[in-house]
């Protein structure tokens, strides 16, 4: 026995031998493959005494035991969290840690320890209003999409018909199953866990959602003759877990056939359940994570900066130590972009809510902007770049030409074959009858010879009106040629001789290398009054020719991936489908191959040098869930950003460790539960759409970002300087924090802007080194009109004294506040506003409101209670002075900074 576990072990190394991403999942995996190796290679006996049951089933008794032993046949799956946790974890972002800090210092400072006659509770109310919307807006939207999910992930009881030796055969929920049970299983059924099959009667199950193949795999029991040695076995170093044919995989489903099979696990410790369990929870770091992470990190440090400057300068000038911690308390939150987590949900919900009005459902909402960051989209062929439906693609004669006499007898046998009904059956049936034939229900059917897995073939016996019986077969090409002794051509009967029969397996050959799945059909005349036939008399048929079958590219796809490549994503396939077939799809849509590699190949790999593979070659086939992964690590470990577009079993790991998992809403539950947005329709071009709008809220997010932290440096530097050479502060803490809420409330209507049409043809991604550089350039210039105002207050206006101080206040006040609000015009885009590029009117009526309240502020009874007054007329006419200069400065750096780096936002 050691020694089988020995074999099993290498077979498992070369079975799924993937470089898998967590040790947890691997063990899993493992584990469930090692029961299903051992079960596939050991005699069926030998399997029901390993599980101790009967080929009559478990007592009711013992499964009550194992029930409670192995606990119910259940999926792990994730589950939506708790509204409370879910409000709790609202608070868990950076901006808006930064701005409870600064709410509490702000506490501190100006209640807790301030004299009664100074307590101000204003600059917390303003914070913490700040705080509340943004946590209350993140909430109800992730608790909106999460309550979506679980309806959407809803399971329905699904039942199965279970064997016990003391009462039977009986129907059950599938969640009572247990190891050791004995199932029976039809037509249309879903396997409910993992089985090893020990006597079927011509199985077809479809496994389309745990290999990606469209087409049914035929099942078979292990006899004696089909008994492998394990050394032998060690052999096949491509061999998948997925190719074993006397295993039934849960969640796949019995196409035609029926089975009676052993259940060798339950739940999570299945196939399918060791992926499932590990891929319930959190996901890994995405693009949108690490970018916020990484802007708040500069934000922090360049507080951590400024911050204590500008608090030791006015400590040391003023000597009001207290005052200066004030000031710097408000400078600091002058810098934290407050209305981050506002906008930033504002822009994700408003895309979300147009994403759902083109068939596409958001579940996290951060997963917007990282579709507009994805530069590299992998994605499965079957259901995306084909229809994942078999159609009849050729119908020829032994020359290799269209013949309706081929399709003829091919619909005759579709038609009136009773067993196996697979997809083959059904394309040709869809397929138009041939012309120039009699109706097919002109013919009576007299009897006909099932599919059997180990003939491969089918064959009817029909006779037409005039009474003439004749048999018609169709199969695979091997058993064809092994039955048939004759061809047709033109009409004439000749000997199939081996010349001939080396032509026909060439010609089906090239069409099986254009993708096709080929069958071969063939007649012969039977004796009139005969009803009564077996397979023996299968014989001596007479050829007449080919039919072969595709799942057809969608129209769409090629143009879907040229509208991709012109947004900047390059485009991998990745799939669980043979070369040839792949290649065929390719060359279908136009999508040219720069690189293929097998599943196998990958697994041979270390990361190093999978990474420069995956940098060339764009389509990967017969590959593993794990192996998926592996190739998708690499690309994000190269420094892209990643999509996964899939909707099986094996597409799960794949679509958890994705920047943005994308799949449908037909896909199976644990694809579903690992994606980040849903499609309502399969199609890459809806996906494309998708990416638009992904970039569009990102430009809309990087405008608040740039704007606010630029402007605010700018100011705050101005603060610097005025702080050193004015006998009084240039602006109240207070006059900062107003100030900085009007404009914030200025740019809440940017997520109803639109952006460039350059802006969306490339990806875009969080670059905290770009917001820093915009700042250095951009700041100044604000600064240089803040110093100008400075003297122009000072030697003009006279406001150069302690007691001239609320002049200066309101002068400043003022111009800032202007300035920074058609900032949002100037910033919004890389062109000249208003005159090549215009924002859109939400934008524009929030910032005139929002410029005219800061000019009437001064004058009214709220300005002068918070110690600024009425500003004298012809400061008016400097300040649009100024104001017309500062918008020409910040247009020619703007031209200045886009030639030198090639960007703006």
């Amino acid at each position: 026995m050691q020694k089988v576990y020995h074999h099993i072990e290498k077979i498992i190394a070369r079975l799924s031998g993937h470089e898998i991403h967590t040790r947890e999942m691997e063990t899993a995996v493992i584990q469930a493959s090692n029961r299903i190796i051992e079960a596939s290679v050991l005699g069926s006996d030998k399997v029901l005494s390993d599980q101790n049951t009967s080929s009559n089933g478990l007592t009711s008794e013992e499964a009550r035991h194992r029930l409670k032993q192995f606990g119910k046949n259940e999926i792990a799956h994730e589950k939506a969290p708790a509204w409370y946790r879910q409000l709790l974890s609202a608070f868990i972002d950076p901006f808006i840690g930064i701005l409870i800090i600064l709410a509490t210092a702000s506490f501190l400072t100006e209640y807790v320890f301030a004299p009664p006659a100074e307590r101000d509770l204003t600059a917390l109310i303003i914070i913490s209003i700040l705080i509340l919307v943004s946590v209350i807006l993140t909430f109800i939207q992730e608790y909106q999409a999460s309550q979506a999910a679980e309806k959407l992930l809803s399971l329905v009881q699904n039942t199965a018909m279970v064997e016990r030796s003391d009462t039977g055969i009986q129907k059950l929920p599938t969640n009572e199953i247990v190891p050791g049970d004995i199932i029976h299983l039809a037509a249309g059924d879903i396997i409910p866990a993992d089985v090893r099959l020990i006597e079927l009667n011509n199985l077809s199950v479809n496994e389309a959602a745990l290999t990606g193949e469209s087409l049914p795999v035929e099942k078979f029991a292990t006899s004696e003759e089909r008994q492998i040695e394990f050394d032998k076995l060690v052999d096949f170093t491509d061999i998948n877990a997925l190719d074993l044919d006397n295993i039934g995989f849960m969640s796949t489903d019995v196409v035609s056939g029926s089975a009676k099979a052993i259940v060798l696990s339950t739940g999570n410790d299945t196939y399918f359940g060791s992926m499932s369990e590990e891929l319930v929870g959190h996901h890994p770091p995405t693009n949108f994570d690490i970018g916020v992470k990484n802007v708040s990190l500069m934000l922090i440090r360049l507080m951590l900066v400024m911050v204590p400057i500008i608090f030791l300068i006015n400590g040391f000038v003023r000597g009001e130590w207290f005052q200066a911690l004030l000031f710097s308390l408000a400078v600091a939150v002058g810098l934290t972009p407050e209305m981050l987590p506002t906008i930033v949900t504002a822009n994700l919900a408003k895309g979300t809510i147009e994403m759902a009005q083109r068939k596409t459902i958001v579940k996290r909402l951060n997963a917007i902007q990282n579709l507009g960051a994805m530069d590299v989209l992998c994605t499965d062929k079957t259901g995306t770049l084909t229809y994942d439906s078999v159609a009849l693609e050729a119908y020829l004669n032994i020359q290799g030409e269209e013949d309706a006499f081929v399709l003829h007898h091919t619909q005759l046998n579709s038609y009136f074959q009773t067993g196996l009904r697979n997809p083959l059956d059904d394309a040709v049936m869809l397929h138009p009858v041939a012309e120039n034939y009699p109706s097919l229900n002109d013919y009576n059917k007299i009897t006909e010879i099932p599919f059997q897995t180990e003939r491969r073939r089918v064959s009817v016996i029909v006779e037409n009106q005039q009474g003439e019986p004749l048999l018609i077969c169709k199969g695979a090409i091997d058993e064809m040629l092994s039955i048939s002794t004759k061809v047709e051509r033109d009409g004439e009967v000749s000997l199939l001789t081996p010349e001939l029969q080396k032509d026909i397996i060439k010609r089906a050959n090239n069409l099986i290398e254009g993708g096709l799945r080929v069958l071969l059909v063939a007649y012969k005349p039977v004796v009139p009054g005969i009803v009564d036939f077996q397979k023996e008399d299968e014989n001596d048929l007479i050829l007449i020719g080919f039919v072969g079958f595709f799942d057809p590219p969608k129209e769409t796809s090629g143009a879907a991936i040229s509208a991709l490549n012109k947004r900047g994503v390059r485009v991998v396939v990745i799939t669980g489908d043979n070369e040839i077939a792949t290649r065929r799809i390719c060359r279908e849509i136009g999508f040219g191959i720069t690189d293929l590699y097998e599943g196998h190949q990958i697994d041979q790999m270390t990361a190093e040098t999978l990474s420069p593979v995956v940098e060339k070659a764009n389509v990967f086939v017969r590959t593993a869930p794990l192996q998926k992964s592996k190739i998708l690590n690499a690309l994000k470990h190269n420094g892209h950003a990643v999509g996964f577009l899939g909707d099986g079993i094996n597409d799960a790991p794949a679509l958890r460790d994705a920047d943005v998992g994308i799949s449908v809403d037909n896909a199976v539950d644990i694809a579903k539960e690992s994606a980040d947005i849903l499609l309502l329709e399969k199609s890459l071009m809806v996906l494309e759409e998708g990416v638009g709008r992904g970039r569009l809220v990102f430009g809309n997010i990087m405008k608040y970002i740039k704007m606010t932290v630029s402007s605010n440096f700018g100011n705050v530097f101005s603060v610097l300087v005025a702080s050193i050479f004015l006998p009084f502060p240039p602006m109240l803490p207070l006059h900062l924090l107003i100030q900085n809420m009007l404009y914030d409330v200025s740019q809440l209507a940017i997520p109803w802007d639109h952006v460039d049409d350059e802006f969306i043809i490339r990806p875009r991604k969080w670059d905290p080194k770009s917001i820093t550089r915009f700042t250095v350039f951009i700041g100044p210039v604000s600064s240089i009109f803040d110093f100008t105002t400075f003297a122009l207050l000072w030697f003009v206006f006279s406001a150069n004294t302690v007691g001239q101080q609320s002049l200066f206040h309101s002068g400043w006040f003022v111009l800032g506040l202007l300035s920074q609000t058609l900032i949002v015009h100037m910033i919004r885009t890389s062109k000249i506003p208003f005159i090549q590029s215009t924002a859109s009117k939400p934008v524009i009526i929030m910032t005139v409101a929002v410029m005219i309240i800061g000019l009437v502020i001064p004058f009214t009874g709220f300005g002068t209670g918070i110690g600024l007054e009425p500003l004298p007329p012809i400061y008016f006419l400097w300040l649009t002075l100024t104001l017309i200069g500062y918008c020409a400065l910040i247009q020619l750096v703007k031209t200045l900074y886009v030639r030198r780096f090639n960007t703006w936002l």
